[in-house]
């Protein structure tokens, strides 16, 4: 178990990015948090205080409690710096304006937009475009020789093609949304970031903007079946939506359609391998197991580690006051390995009774594409038990260093073809 910094350090060690690449430090800090300071209010350094939440309940609470804490003004964690640059920058709060920074009654009807893409029926319509590049991407894998890095190889192209599919974008473009992708939620990592300055990441989000003005004009002369059709055309109380608006809706589509699922599909491989009894167990009967295998990996990995809320009223929760004004951030992989909650939450098992599951946030503002996603991966792994019948580790894996949405960014893998 991981020594625990005493206080403030144990502030400045939860938002520090790198304390995210170490797996064992940061769940012995929340598993800490959760039974000694589940309401914790954390003041580091170069940050405006806020409270720690780590308790899974108290995740589904404040996530359920929409007008008693809201996203706006502060959605996601920001140094302070950060947040000034911005409004030196651009003159707002928010680099860009998407279903993240949104509160109804806007956060609700540009929901509505592109929910009709993610009923189940839709999903069906989808299921054998879904399976078809499982099964391309399996092939892929095949061209390595038995030995990849199943990150940067196979696990951040599959979800990149299927949302790019939905989204509108053209295979030859996908090279770019992955670079762009990395550079915004890895804008932390020194192995993506684009560089040091602060204004990187604005020109990342100028970039995104300037692709799909774009795809904007395209799709507003010749229309198509997709969601960029559908932002780029989109109103709002009869009135076109506007640019900061449509250039945010792109880059959530874009970016967190596929980050957050090639996280869960590679930590879940890892999982595997590390616990092979499971292995074993998904092999010998993959049909009974892969939907509970799946969301196992899922909660797992919680690739999005927080959001963050900002309360309307005053609140108390267990005891602590959290005031008007004040916010709180919402610690999703500690939230799913709630004692309370998931028995024995440290050991990965496929058979897990089932539980509420907070990887993909709870209540208004659940992931809009979270039952695609769970189609993803359960179609990769399918194709995958089927012609591979052996994985070992080939190197250490390594994971991103970032506080707000991560995962393994490397997993060097043996594999032995059927």
């Amino acid at each position: 178990m991981t020594a625990i910094p005493a206080s403030p350090d144990l502030d400045n060690e939860l938002v520090n990015p790198a304390t995210w690449a170490d797996e064992g430090k940061i769940h012995s800090y929340l598993a800490w948090l959760r039974a000694n300071d589940p309401v914790r209010r954390l003041a580091p350094e170069g940050f405006t205080p806020f409270y720690a939440i780590t308790k899974h309940a108290d995740v589904m609470a404040i996530e359920r409690d929409k007008e008693g804490f809201i996203n706006d003004p502060r959605p996601t964690l920001a140094a302070d710096f950060v947040t000034e640059a911005i409004t030196a920058l651009t003159g707002r709060k928010h680099l860009v304006r998407s279903l993240v920074q949104m509160d109804d009654p806007d956060h609700m009807k540009y929901r509505l937009l592109t929910a009709p893409f993610f009923t189940r029926q839709k999903l069906e319509q989808m299921k054998p475009e879904v399976e078809r590049l499982a099964k391309m991407y399996v092939d892929r894998m095949a061209q390595f020789d038995g030995e990849c890095d199943f990150v940067k190889d196979v696990a951040i192209w599959y979800p990149l093609r299927v949302v790019m599919t939905v989204l509108g974008v053209p295979p030859e473009d996908e090279p770019l949304m992955m670079k762009l992708t990395q550079e915004l939620f890895g804008s932390t990592d020194p192995d993506v970031q684009r560089s040091f300055e602060i204004t990187a990441i604005n020109d990342v989000v100028r970039d995104f903007e300037e692709y799909f003005s774009k795809v904007s004009e395209d799709r507003r002369r010749n229309p198509r079946d997709d969601i960029a059709t559908v932002i780029a055309n989109a109103r709002i109380d009869g009135e076109p939506i506007g640019d900061l608006e449509a250039a945010g809706y792109y880059m959530i589509v874009a970016t967190a359609g596929h980050d957050t699922t090639s996280s869960s599909t590679a930590g879940g491989l890892l999982a595997l391998m590390e616990n092979p009894g499971e292995f074993a167990k998904l092999k010998a009967n993959p049909g009974a197991h892969i939907p509970g295998a799946v969301e196992e990996m899922i909660r797992w990995v919680s690739p999005v580690r927080h959001f963050m809320r900002t309360a309307t009223r005053d609140h108390t929760v267990r005891g602590q006051k959290i005031a008007e004004g004040e916010s709180v951030i919402l610690w999703y992989p500690s939230a799913n390995r709630d004692e309370e909650v998931f028995e024995a939450p440290f050991e990965f098992r496929i058979e897990r009774p089932s539980a509420r599951n907070l990887a993909f946030g709870y209540g208004a503002h659940v992931c809009l594409g979270q039952h695609l996603a769970r189609m993803e991966i359960q179609a990769f792994y399918r194709e995958l038990l089927a012609r591979v019948d052996h994985f070992e580790l080939a190197g250490a894996p390594r994971y991103a260093q970032a506080a707000f949405v991560g995962g393994l960014k490397s997993l060097p893998i043996r594999f032995r073809m059927k």
